[in-house]
């Protein structure tokens, strides 16, 4: 009945599942037909024998199993594929009831499977496709942008939907050209086109256009090609956001921005018109404050000259009185240079003389000076931390500065307490006032008092001129300043550090030089066996010039006179042999005491060339530039001692 059956079966028998079948299952064996028949179930099926062997256990032992579409891997015409079974499994049972066998009643349902399959991934794709294009559907509702396709050549545009922002979307299709562009922009956009359908990728751009209301708007555009099989652009696909709002927004914001910085510019301009008004206040605010004080002490010590002058008038003075006035005259006329003197160091402009010398040796040697000046009640110690403190500075300039803090802090003390000098050396000065601190090698010399202390807020005022703590009639304020302004012009520095009630610490930097610059410096020696000679005066104020004049009449020199460095380049080209000394004011009209005497030094060599000036900033710079100086006022002592210093033996 098997053979003779339209059905596909087989049959497994014994205990070995010896393989039997009809010719209606021998086209589902294949290759395996008819090799399969009469061997052991198992050869016959390795391939899905993991498979079915279990089911075909289960048979055995006594149960009937029925699959539908049963996926299985089967290997067929040489290769393995994926196939579909019903199968239909019931044991077969001898007299005694003994599972002897199974028959198994196939189909194979493979092509059916994939249609069916086919059929529900069809169902699935659209039932997808359907969901997809409701929630396009509901993106497109909710965005604002505009969305179009465009022919390859962009030649035509169709608005697959839109918000009406752009002019004519309302149209099935537009001219891209005529109905869209905005003049303006119309060649930038154009060129961007042309690159984007050159190199077929995606177009973007931010533009202008006409808007639905005949106004202008700004939008951003952005559309990528659609290809075909061969690869060429089929249509365009994109969109365009209305970006007016956000345009609008950012030119307000520029313009804002713009006006701002007008404001700022302008407010900028207005609070430096204002600082230039306060500086100018505080400039004439410290000049009153100076010329007030200079013009107090010139009064006073005009004061004792102008009364010692009018009693020296009278002939019927004693001559220990006449002596006494013109003593007072004298002394007076050294305060006044000394008031000049600290008023140019403060202004760092006072022409120094600078040598080089151990500053812990110079202070060790004024330093009973200094006891006499603060008084037996100031225990006063020099403490030198250094071996060698060369410095390079103008050595009576120093030992000024060290008297005028020495006499700060005797004040500070009220004449008792400690006062201590420290000089060692550093490796820099510190930041100080606003200014950067300085690498390099000083000594720093410094006068710790036990004072009072100064208070911080008159801490940044202690160095100006006439600016004082002291009583009226106590102190003119111009000590410090010379400190400072001595510190400065000798390239360092100096600092303060106190607490009200802990005294102050005064610190004066100078920078460090090597010991072995003070053997190179020479000794004025007294020149002797010189006769008085000639000497050519050039001063352009003929008063001073004359009282020169007479005061080397006095001393027993011949003189000539010239109001002018040309004047005396003329006089020496015709009588240079007759001249022995020039003697000139370095502070001239046209051509300066300085650059005359380097004319001078060209010209005649062996020429003895003596400077005097009261003030000079290029003295200032540089004391000597190389020649002998005579500060003003001076003395027919100085004068004659100088002349004498300076004059070179004729050859």
């Amino acid at each position: 009945m098997m053979l003779a059956s339209g059905h596909a079966m087989c049959l497994a028998w014994g205990l070995e599942k010896i393989f039997f079948y009809n010719d209606a299952y021998a086209p589902m064996l294949g290759e395996r037909h008819p090799a399969a028949l009469g061997i052991p179930f198992r050869e016959a099926w390795p391939d899905v024998w993991d498979e079915i062997g279990p089911l075909v256990d289960r048979v055995y032992a006594g149960e009937t199993l029925t699959f539908e579409n049963l996926p299985l891997v089967m290997t067929r015409k040489g290769y393995a594929e994926d196939t579909w079974w019903s199968f239909s499994y019931s044991p077969l049972r001898d007299e005694s009831g003994l599972v002897c066998g199974l028959l198994n009643v196939t189909t194979d349902v493979s092509s059916n499977f994939r249609v069916e399959q086919a059929e529900r991934e069809r169902d699935e794709a659209n039932a997808q496709l359907s969901t997809n294009e409701d929630r396009l559907r509901a993106l497109v509702d909710a965005s604002s942008d505009v969305l179009y396709t465009m022919s390859p050549d962009w030649s035509e545009m169709r608005a697959l939907d839109g918000r009406g922002f752009i002019a004519n979307t309302d149209m099935p299709t537009i001219r891209w050209i005529e109905d869209y562009l905005y003049p303006d922009d119309r060649g930038e956009v154009l060129e961007a086109i042309s690159r984007a359908v050159a190199e077929k990728r995606p177009f973007e751009l931010e533009h202008r256009l006409w808007r639905a209301d005949g106004s202008v708007g700004w939008t951003f555009s952005r559309a990528v090609p659609v290809l075909d099989s061969a690869g060429e652009i089929a249509e365009w696909f994109g969109m365009a956001a209305d970006v007016t709002a956000r345009r609008e927004a950012e030119i307000m914001l520029k313009q804002l921005n713009e006006t701002l910085e007008l404001r700022v510019h302008e407010r900028s301009r207005e609070l430096m018109e204002a600082e230039d008004r306060v500086r100018q206040m505080q400039k004439m605010e410290a000049i009153g404050q100076l010329t007030g004080g200079v013009a107090h002490d010139f009064n006073n010590l005009l004061t004792v000259i102008r009364a010692s002058a009018d009693l020296l008038r009278r002939g019927e003075l004693a001559p220990e009185k006449r002596k006494r006035y013109i003593d007072a005259i004298s002394d007076t006329a050294d305060r006044a240079a000394k008031l000049t003197g600290q008023l140019l160091a403060f202004a760092r402009r006072q022409a120094l003389r600078p040598e080089v010398f151990d500053a812990a040796e110079r202070v060790g040697a004024i330093a009973d000076m200094l006891r006499t000046v603060v008084g037996s009640r100031v225990d006063l110690k020099v403490v030198p931390r250094c071996g060698a403190c060369f410095i390079e500075a103008d050595s009576s300039q120093f030992e000024t500065a060290l008297v005028n803090m020495a006499v700060n802090a005797r004040d500070a003390m009220d004449g008792e307490g400690q006062l201590t000098i420290v000089v060692e050396a550093v490796d820099a000065v510190p930041a100080l006032r606003g200014h950067a601190g300085v690498d390099g090698g000083f000594v720093v010399v410094s006068v710790t008092d036990s004072g009072t202390g100064i208070p911080e807020e008159k801490l940044g005022r202690i160095f100006e001129p006439f600016f004082t703590t002291k009583e009226v009639g106590k102190g003119t304020g111009l000590g410090l300043s010379q400190v400072y302004g001595f510190a400065k012009q000798s390239g360092g520095e100096v600092d303060v550090l106190s607490k009200t009630g802990e005294g102050a610490t005064f610190k004066l930097y100078l920078p460090q030089v090597e010991a072995s610059a003070a053997e190179g410096q020479s000794r004025a020696e007294e020149p002797t066996d010189f006769s008085q000679g000639t000497i050519l005066i050039v001063e352009d104020n003929e008063q001073v010039g004359e009282f020169a004049s007479q005061l080397l009449h006095d001393l027993g020199y011949v003189t000539r006179f010239a109001g002018n460095a040309r004047e005396a380049l003329a006089i020496l080209a015709e009588e240079s042999d007759t001249i022995d000394i020039v003697f000139s004011d370095v502070v001239m009209p046209g051509q300066s005491g300085v650059d005359l005497a380097r004319v001078i030094h060209e010209r005649w060599p062996a020429m003895t060339i003596v400077l005097t000036s009261g003030y000079s900033h290029v003295l200032a710079q540089d004391a000597r530039h190389g020649f002998t100086l005579l500060h003003k006022p001076y003395s027919v002592e100085e004068l004659s001692r100088v002349l004498r210093q300076a004059r070179k033996p004729k050859v």
